[in-house]
């Protein structure tokens, strides 16, 4: 009976060992624990899973890469230090359904001082292409700015640092699409 008892505490230590690798993999998408994103080592510190509506229907599956882990939302924005937020859409989305949550994250998390150029803004939100299921789109943040890809290709870039920290805001501000997701970010 010791015995038994030994090799199931020694298997429900190996799972509980192996759980911070399935931490890593959210909806059927895994990310990687450690990302080389232009001779920048980079570690992820969470992912988390869009959802809408009391449906709970799934948007996206985000995963956010720091140079150094950390769950404080504001020392993470001031950092000057390489970030990177990727997304693997689950479901096709609308332009029209983007821009309008892109304004609204917009005017949430950048309040004054913070103020953002209205042709950047109507700019950024031009180059929003159609979002089909299975579309990855990553935002590398950087001391030059913001520079967007969508499924490996490059968008655009901005290289203005306060619109740059207001993109990251809507997803780490005070007005993150859903709490959830800020926080599993923070790695909650």
């Amino acid at each position: 009976m010791q015995f038994r008892d030994r090799v199931i505490g020694a298997l429900l230590a190996a799972g509980l060992a192996a759980a911070p690798a399935a931490a890593a993999q959210l909806e059927g998408i895994r990310l990687p624990d450690v990302r080389d994103v232009a001779g920048t080592r980079l570690v992820l510190n969470g992912i988390a899973l869009r959802t809408y509506s009391i449906l709970r229907i799934r948007i996206y599956v985000a995963g956010l890469y720091l140079e150094h882990r950390s769950s404080n939302a504001e020392a993470i924005l001031d950092a000057p230090d390489t970030k990177l937020l990727e997304f693997h859409f689950l479901r096709d989305i609308q332009p029209e359904a983007e821009q309008k949550a892109w304004r609204r994250g917009f005017a949430q998390n950048c309040t004054a001082p913070c103020r953002l150029d209205p042709q950047e803004v109507a700019r950024f939100l031009a180059a929003l292409p159609t979002v089909r299921a299975g579309d990855v789109s990553d935002f590398l943040f950087t001391r030059q700015g913001l520079v967007v890809t969508f499924n490996g290709q490059p968008r655009g870039t901005i290289t203005d640092q306060i619109f740059a920290h207001a993109v990251l805001a809507s997803f780490l501000g005070p007005a993150p699409p859903t709490p959830r997701v800020k926080r599993e970010l923070l790695g909650g």
